[in-house]
């Protein structure tokens, strides 16, 4: 739209309201490019400088982009137990190589109310002794909730880690059934 090339990498965002508490969504032309976990202003404006920097763009809040609608239609649904699937397009360029691999994999083949292992995901994508890497993977998740890395889990039972907290992984998991509903 205009000359010098911003509208084709420009990047909207809009803080949504939800049961694990304020979530950030920013989307770029090529899709949903990342969420991030309890976005309060300084956790907000962090992630805002961030993204400007890998992305070489001020990010501009626009709760209202069309960029954003479908985005913040589908996690509304997710959090209302209307919707068990994320059908978005995403834009990947936040994260490459074995990571970016892994995530897809854990996209398309971790369904909702589901777990696997980091070792099953690690032998999925054919590297299985690489278990630590994928929880690396999970980490460096720019796309969690619609990326589920919730749905990864230690082979012993345990819950693993989480970025944006256990409290939080136990809750996304309770919601798609995996786990009770904590009692209080």
């Amino acid at each position: 739209m205009n000359s010098d090339g911003q509208d084709e990498r420009r990047v909207v965002w809009a803080v949504v309201g939800t049961d694990i508490g304020p979530l950030l969504l920013a989307a770029t032309p090529d899709g949903l490019v990342n969420v991030v976990f309890h976005a309060t202003e300084a956790v907000r404006d962090k992630a805002l400088e961030r993204l400007a920097a890998r992305l070489s763009t001020e990010p501009v809040e626009a709760p209202d982009s069309p960029l954003l609608a479908e985005s913040i239609r589908q996690v509304a649904a997710y959090f209302a137990g209307e919707r068990r699937d994320f059908e978005l397009p995403l834009d990947w360029s936040l994260i490459s190589g074995f990571n970016r691999q892994v995530l897809r994999e854990l996209a398309a083949g971790v369904p909702y109310g589901a777990v696997a292992g980091y070792g099953d995901l690690a032998r999925r994508v054919g590297q299985p002794g690489a278990a630590q890497a994928v929880g690396v993977a999970m980490g460096s998740n720019p796309l969690p909730v619609v990326v589920p890395c919730h749905r990864v889990v230690e082979s012993d039972g345990g819950i693993g880690g989480f970025g944006g907290g256990l409290e939080t992984k136990r809750k996304l998991l309770a919601l798609e059934g995996v786990l009770p509903e904590p009692l209080f």
